[in-house]
């Protein structure tokens, strides 16, 4: 239960809080995503950091794990409706700098 004194924007700093959460929804704003993908663009992200930010990003409902059942697996990260609904509120951070 949130309480009387909670900013909205609080919430959503939450969620995209750590190292590398900002930069991979970034990055998921152009389009899928795979992991290894995401590690060539995060320079100096670790495999276990990534996985971790991604994992969360998922159980906060801003990015959606899509399964491609080919050999090999594929898998690939979108934002969700949620995370898509997020753009414009970065688009105007963005215009700030």
């Amino acid at each position: 239960m949130e309480s009387a004194n909670s900013c909205p924007a609080e919430g959503l700093l939450k969620m995209l809080s750590g190292k590398w959460k900002p930069q991979i929804f970034r990055i998921a704003v152009e389009g899928p995503v795979r992991f290894n993908g995401l590690l060539r663009q995060l320079e100096g992200a670790s495999k276990q950091s990534v996985a971790v930010a991604l994992k969360e990003l998922e159980e906060n409902g801003l990015l959606e794990k899509v399964v491609i059942k080919l050999k090999p697996l594929h898998i690939e990260y979108n934002l969700s409706q949620k995370g898509q609904s997020l753009i414009p509120v970065f688009r105007q951070l963005e215009s700030l700098q």
